[in-house]
């Protein structure tokens, strides 16, 4: 990695230009393998002054409020239940805003590189309701006015709050200065809620499923609203932890670990592998700290939980302090990055600043109702994940992500581009515009590819590409990530498929038109986790679904990144004509 320029792999471009998808992807995942993607140090450094404005902004705007004094006093007052309150609600600011999760170049995001509130100000964009059919009032894809105006609410109510004083004594807390107007939360809580039945993407770039919950927990009064956060967090850790037991994670590893912007030597990185530069699949380093940071993030919680202040809970505090570093020094492709911050201050605000408060305090029922909905939905998101997105689910790192590929033709990117009303360009124009020329920006495309590969699911989806456009020149489409697609077409992405499905496809359908054969996706759900298979869907933007079937995750994984041959079975299927 150099510290202003890109380390590109090195091949030659005639050549390699000439080969198969996979025989392009090999040198990529090889290089990926080494060096990860190459990313400047410069552009790291960028997200680590983000990192340090998100924190320095949090702490002044603790010092707003009336009784909270001292900048360099956080001894004396990280632990107020009302500072708490407001790094919830400024983190969800932060991400709803689009400054937080899938920000930037990290996230493929180049021009601009968020997209977010360039949307969902923007009436006549895409939106994308949860329930059409269901809840009143939601039908339809287009924003409105209305629409715009929700967001706004939902911006301005959490600036009021943040610059609000506490209503005053809680003795039960030990606090003086108290907690956030009750008004305001259920202002926060409704507005998101309602934005959100009219587009489920703000309610997940918001990530109702981490601050939302953080935020049902205010509205309990005295020890309960303690007792319900730390609930919150107990599911966060332990049903991400669960998410991960399964055969997918050490890919996660392996891949996330080879692209460590802190692990320098090639050598190291080299050793994340089975046997490189042949056998790409995780070697016994990464199985090894798959399961040694699985048990970390589902045991650990539960002796932070139940000890009560003490050596027992500095340990555990530490341990975990250091788990969410570990992640963050990483800056993993996604940049979930504020949201490990912001963990490792739950920590210390929690559960050492209050570590007193347990489950022997409860004054009423309401944080144990908390905890069974949002763990329900985690139990739900994991055994049904076509029905829950990754994100309520806990499945972040698992590697066990519903995904798609788009294949799109040339007449189909200009469809898209003339017939959307969006921010940011189509990806293969930002990329060439970034990286300076089309063969670069191929490359990197193929990059991508190889990011995707060294995931179980890459193998799976490569290999479906070829049935998507069976009956077709494949050199007549270029293959497109969902995320990529995602981005462009609604202006937030972060990894969840249920973001750029069979909803998707008909939004863009009935705005681009698109031929027959123009645009062929393939649908990848995630792994149930009582099931070792993965279901996927063909489908054409014109013509609807025409096959559908699974593949066995044991044939995924035994195969190298750029292995497109995963045999699948078909159980539906249809004649396709053009």
């Amino acid at each position: 990695m150099g510290f202003l320029k890109q380390d590109v792999p090195v091949v030659d471009y005639d050549v390699w230009s000439t080969g198969t998808r996979a025989e392009k992807i090999k040198p990529m995942a090889r290089h990926w393998a080494e060096v990860g993607f190459g990313t400047p140090v410069v552009l790291h450094l960028f997200y680590v002054v983000k990192i340090l404005l998100y924190v320095v902004t949090a702490w002044l705007l603790a010092l707003t409020t009336s009784g909270i004094d001292g900048f360099t006093n956080v001894a004396g007052w990280y632990d107020e239940p009302i500072v708490f309150q407001k790094v919830v609600l400024f983190t969800m600011l932060f991400e709803v805003v689009g400054l937080g999760c899938g920000f930037g170049p990290l996230n493929n995001r180049f021009f601009p590189p968020l997209g977010s509130a360039l949307y969902w100000l923007r009436p006549s964009t895409i939106r994308l309701p949860p329930w059409p059919g269901r809840v009143p009032l939601t039908n339809g894809d287009a924003r409105t006015p209305v629409d715009a105006l929700l967001y706004a609410a939902l911006l301005i109510v959490l600036v009021i709050a943040l610059f609000s004083d506490g209503t005053g004594p809680i003795p039960e807390l030990g606090t003086d200065v108290g907690v956030l107007p009750a008004w305001q939360i259920w202002a926060v809580l409704g507005l998101l809620a309602v934005a959100g039945l009219r587009d489920k993407v703000i309610f997940l770039a918001a990530r109702g499923e981490v601050y939302g919950s953080f935020v049902v927990a205010f509205l309990f009064s005295g020890v309960d609203m303690i007792i319900a956060a730390k609930l919150v967090c107990l599911v966060i850790w332990i049903g991400a932890a669960t998410s991960k037991l399964n055969k997918h994670f050490p890919f996660v590893i392996s891949t996330m670990m080879s692209n460590n912007p802190v692990i320098r030597p090639r050598w190291i990185k080299r050793r994340f592998f089975e046997r490189f530069p042949d056998d790409l699949r995780p070697g016994r380093l990464s199985r090894g700290l798959a399961h040694f940071s699985t048990a970390i993030e589902g045991l650990v919680p539960l002796v932070l939980f139940f000890s009560h202040g003490g050596w027992v809970t500095a340990i555990a505090a530490v341990v975990m302090l250091i788990f969410h570093f570990g992640i963050l020094s990483a800056i993993p492709m996604g940049v979930p990055l504020e949201w490990n911050v912001f963990m490792m201050f739950a920590v210390l605000a929690l559960f050492v600043g209050h570590s007193d408060i347990g489950l022997a305090d409860l004054q009423s029922p309401w944080p144990i109702v908390l905890f069974v909905a949002v763990a329900g939905t985690v139990a739900i998101g994991n055994l049904f994940p076509r029905k829950v997105s990754f994100l309520p689910g806990m499945r972040y790192y698992a590697g066990n992500w519903d995904t798609t590929l788009w294949c799109v033709t040339p007449s189909a990117a200009e469809k898209i581009t003339n017939g959307i009303v969006a921010i940011a360009a189509m990806p293969a124009a930002q990329m060439e515009k970034f990286y300076g020329s089309k063969e670069t920006a191929e490359m990197y495309l193929y990059m991508g590819y190889a990011f995707r590969a060294f995931n179980t699911h890459g193998r799976a989806m490569f290999t479906l590409a070829h049935r998507a456009m069976a009956g077709r020149d494949e050199a007549d489409y270029v293959l497109t990530d969902g995320e990529r697609i995602c981005s462009t077409a609604i202006g937030w992405n972060f990894g969840d498929g249920h973001m750029h499905n069979e909803q998707l496809i008909a939004a863009l359908q009935a705005r681009c038109h698109f031929e027959p054969g123009e645009v062929r996706v393939l649908l990848l759900d995630a792994q149930p986790i009582h099931r070792q298979r993965q279901e996927y869907r063909l489908v054409d933007a014109a013509t609807g679904e025409f096959e559908r079937g699974y593949v066995n995750v044991a044939d995924m994984v035994t195969r190298q990144p750029w292995d497109d041959t995963v045999p699948v079975q078909v159980t539906w299927s249809k004649s396709v004509t053009a």
